[in-house]
C-alpha cells in the first residue's frame, strides 16, 4: 500500500478541484481522473492523470490546467503523467459528481455496471427504448421511461436520450 505524504494529499486536493473543461459542473476528482501526486521535493511534483478513454481530446487542457492551478499554489515545476492503467471506468465517478450531473440536466452512469472481465456480444437487433433491468432516468422527472435517439451526443463519452414521459432531450454519460 503506497501512503501519501500531508503535501501530497494536499497537492492531490488542489490539482482534483480543476473544472473538467468538458463537464465543467465536475472537478477532475468527482470524475475521478486525477490518480495521485508524487512530491519528488520541495517544488518538483508529478500529477498522474488517467484519461476517460484513450483518445480524450480533454486530456491537453486538463494537463495544462493542473499545471497551472499547481504553479498559482507554488510548485515550480509539475509534470502531467498520463497513466492508462488500471482504466478509468464510471465507477470511478464520485456520488457527489453523480449527483451534479443530475442536477445538470445529464443522467449520469448507472453504477456497477461496468464489467471487470470479458463483454458479452450480443448482435440481435438495436434496441432504442429503455427495456434494461437497471433503465436510464430521466434527470428531470426522474422516468425510466426513456428512449435512445443517438449513441453519441456532445461528446463521445454522452449518448443522446429522450423522455418518454415529460418528452425532454437529455444527455446520459455513458457506462464504460
Amino acid at each position: 500500500m503506497v501512503t501519501i505524504t500531508p503535501l501530497e494529499a494536499e497537492l492531490l486536493e488542489v490539482a482534483g478541484s480543476v473544472p473538467d473543461p468538458e463537464l465543467p459542473v465536475l472537478t477532475l476528482q468527482e470524475l475521478g481522473v486525477v490518480r495521485a501526486v508524487r512530491v519528488h521535493d520541495a517544488d518538483t511534483v508529478e500529477v498522474e492523470l488517467t484519461p476517460t478513454y484513450t483518445g480524450c481530446p480533454a486530456i491537453e487542457a486538463m494537463s495544462s490546467d493542473i499545471e497551472r492551478v499547481l504553479h498559482a499554489h507554488g510548485i515550480r515545476e509539475v509534470t502531467v503523467r498520463t497513466v492508462l492503467a488500471p482504466a478509468w471506468s464510471t465507477d470511478d465517478i464520485s456520488a457527489e459528481g453523480r449527483r451534479k450531473l443530475r442536477e445538470f440536466g445529464i443522467a449520469p452512469p448507472r453504477p456497477g455496471l461496468v464489467s471487470s472481465g470479458p463483454v458479452a456480444l450480443d448482435l440481435g437487433p438495436t434496441r432504442t427504448a429503455a427495456a434494461e433491468p437497471d433503465p436510464v432516468r430521466c434527470p428531470y422527472c426522474d422516468s425510466a421511461r426513456t428512449e435512445l435517439l443517438s449513441r453519441f451526443s456532445s461528446t463521445a463519452c454522452k449518448a443522446l436520450r429522450r423522455c418518454l414521459a415529460c418528452r425532454e432531450p437529455f444527455d446520459h454519460f455513458k457506462e464504460l
